[in-house]
This record gives C-alpha cells, sequence and structure tokens, in this order.
C-alpha cells in the first residue's frame, strides 16, 4: 500500500482520532500517553494517563475518552517494539475522560460491578451518547484473563457488560446503526452483534463470541479497525498478512493491503471527503497516511 509518513519515533501508538483542526490524536501505549500529531509531523503531549492506554474516542462533549488496558511490559527486538504481559504492579485496565485543552485526566471506571476491568482495548460511541468498549483481557506471565464487549455512560454512572467473550478487540458500528462489530483476535475473525437498544445486544446462536461475518487467513490476528460510509470494514491486521483488510460483512469477503509492520493496530478516516486514511503502525512506531477509494464513516458526535 503507498503511503507517506507523517511521523515516526512513537512508542506503540495505537487509537488515532481524526480532529476537525486536521491533527490526529492518538494514543503511544508503551509510554502511557496521549499524543497530538500535527500535518506537518510535530507531536505534542495531551496528557500522560499512564498504564497502556490503547483507544480513544472523542464524545459528545468534546472530551477524548480513553481507554487503558493497565499496562505492558515492551520488549526491544531488533528495533522493534513487541508487547508482551502485564505490567509488574498492575491491578486492573480502566477508563479515562481527558481535557484536551488541559491534559487534566478523570478516572471514570476500573470495575464493573466490584469485578475489576482488565484490559479495556477500543472505544466508540453510539448515537445515544453512550460508550461501548471492549477488553481484551490480560497476559499475566502464567495465565490470561478474558474480559468482554462492555457499555457505559460517559458521566461515570452507570456500567454494565453485554458479553463475555474472549480477546475482543477493535469496535465499530455500521452505518445503519443496527450492528456493532469487534474482532476476537486469537480467533482471526470479525463478528457482529445485532443491537436492542443502548447497551443490549442480541443473543447469538452457540457461543456468544458473535455471529461470524469474516474469517481471515491463519495467524492473521485482527486487531481496531473502522467502518467505511458502504458498510465495509477496513481492519487492521497483524503477523500474518499484517496490513489493513477490507472486509465485506455481506458477503465475507476480504482484501488485503499489506504494509510493512508486524503489528498494524489500528485506522482512522478523515479530511474533507472522508477518504483520507491514517494508520498507525505499532512496532515501527510509526503514523501512516494514505487515500482509500471509499469514504470512512463519520463518527457519532463529530460536527
Amino acid at each position: 500500500m503507498e503511503h507517506d509518513v507523517v511521523t515516526d519515533g512513537l512508542c506503540f501508538p495505537e487509537g488515532p482520532v481524526w480532529m476537525l483542526d486536521g491533527s490526529i490524536i492518538l494514543v503511544e501505549v508503551g509510554a502511557g500517553r496521549v499524543t497530538r500529531v500535527w500535518p506537518d509531523g510535530r507531536k505534542e503531549t495531551v496528557a500522560e494517563p499512564g498504564g497502556g492506554p490503547s483507544g480513544a474516542a472523542i464524545g459528545p462533549d468534546g472530551f477524548l475518552y480513553v481507554v487503558n488496558n493497565g499496562g505492558f511490559v515492551c520488549h526491544e527486538r531488533d528495533g522493534l517494539t513487541i508487547p508482551g504481559e502485564a505490567l509488574p504492579g498492575y491491578k486492573s485496565g480502566w477508563l479515562d475522560r481527558i481535557d484536551i485543552g488541559t491534559g487534566k485526566v478523570e478516572r471514570l471506571y476500573d470495575n464493573c460491578e466490584g469485578h475489576p476491568l482488565s484490559a479495556p482495548n477500543d472505544i466508540i460511541f453510539d448515537y445515544q451518547g453512550g460508550i461501548w468498549f471492549t477488553d481484551f483481557g490480560k497476559h499475566h506471565s502464567h495465565n490470561i484473563g478474558y474480559g468482554g464487549l462492555f457499555y457505559a455512560k460517559p458521566d461515570g454512572s452507570s456500567i454494565r457488560r453485554a458479553v463475555a467473550g474472549p480477546h475482543y478487540n477493535g469496535i465499530g458500528l455500521s452505518p445503519d446503526r443496527n450492528t456493532l462489530y469487534t474482532a476476537p483476535s486469537y480467533e482471526s475473525l470479525l463478528v457482529a452483534f445485532d443491537i436492542k437498544g443502548p447497551g443490549e445486544l442480541a443473543p447469538t446462536a452457540g457461543f456468544v463470541m458473535g455471529r461470524p461475518v469474516g474469517q481471515f487467513a491463519p495467524h492473521q490476528m485482527p486487531d481496531s479497525f473502522a467502518v467505511l460510509a458502504n458498510g465495509h470494514v477496513a481492519v487492521a491486521t497483524t503477523v500474518a498478512k499484517s496490513g489493513i483488510a477490507s472486509v465485506d460483512p455481506a458477503t465475507g469477503q476480504i482484501i488485503n493491503y499489506p504494509l510493512d509492520d508486524m503489528v498494524v493496530t489500528n485506522i482512522c478516516f478523515g479530511g474533507e471527503d472522508m477518504r483520507d486514511a491514517w494508520i498507525t503502525l505499532g512496532t515501527t512506531g510509526r503514523l501512516v497516511k494514505t487515500r482509500w477509494d471509499t469514504p470512512g464513516l463519520r463518527l457519532a458526535h463529530y460536527s
């Protein structure tokens, strides 16, 4: 895939958010930092919530909402940053609200009904102003914890687990707002849930993992993603066939666009025609930009 490097030197970047001023706000998972990147490549620190911020979204109040996996150990191998097990002293993951102008960080949730959040991974607002987010589950030295799909209010007053399940990564909504997509990474799947109402998903047949709408190649692990205006899903993929995979949920057809990083973590769309795409490359610490053939879906609460 042809692309331009916007900036480099990032510590495992994820969660890009296109801002109306042309900048990109993203998270640096390995540094516990939220960073703004300007079109000329300049970087500014927005906030330092610590842990491992891994996904971000703008709320209806203009604040930045960031899910945090609690941090993981970064291993340097041949100049690449490789994510590993939980940081020593890890207790939970959490969700923060951040004032972009001042950098003030407010902790909203670190548990659900008394159960600690494990490793919140990605986040999106619905059109009712609620928060959907995934919890990937945490890797420890001798075991792996599970997470699920959660729904919360942005004022900190309510959180519930809608689905318990293993290793849900990215999250997105269909253009008609009736379907929630997520990606169980280790199963190499993109799955869908029908939305019954705010925070309510219709049960799926058999296991609760979701309705499969895209099966990736063996060891091609889906990470986070963005939904396109035509209903297709642009999924960042890692390890085997790393890059962006365009998935048609109606047919299951997948078209792969390779990139030169083993862990492509996320993609977002913006620009006047919503065809500019920014992609975060985890192990090489880069933010790159390309043009897409179809526009991305404009997210909720963007004017």
